[in-house]
């Protein structure tokens, strides 16, 4: 197990790589953020998490529980998830907008695209005004 990543993971790298090439800039794994969130926008106040379905246990295929050593899997990947949930609410609370994209929904350029899309649409809606009201 220690050569699963936490950061610098591939849907993380291509999400990464879609939106600089956009134009927009981020913060990498901000540790003063609960949750340490993949990609910040502090302006914005927008954190983006990549999670992996298997490990956040997402209710795709891949977010199963795995049928053997099941003593050993429940707990830890109930733990992940219960972790998760946590640090959303604090984020929120913070008076941050949490956007999760799922392993999953970064498979193929089709999905991510969608994915990127998203993300930019929920940037450019909070977008800081500047000190004129424009």
């Amino acid at each position: 197990m220690s050569a699963i990543r936490a950061e610098n993971t591939k849907p993380e790298m291509a999400l990464r790589q879609a939106l600089h090439r956009l134009g927009y800039r981020y913060v990498l794994h901000d540790s003063r953020l609960p949750g340490k969130p993949d990609l910040v926008f502090p302006r914005s106040k927008v954190a983006l998490q990549v999670r992996g379905c298997f490990w956040h246990l997402h209710s795709c295929l891949d977010g199963h529980l795995p049928r053997s050593h099941a003593k050993y899997w429940r707990p830890k990947l109930h733990k992940n998830a219960q972790r998760d949930r946590r640090n959303d609410r604090k984020l929120r609370e913070m008076g941050w907008h949490l956007i999760v994209v799922w392993e999953c929904q970064c498979r193929n350029s089709l999905l991510l695209a969608r994915q990127v899309d998203r993300i930019v649409r929920l940037l450019n809606d909070r977008k800081p005004l500047f000190r004129d009201g424009r």
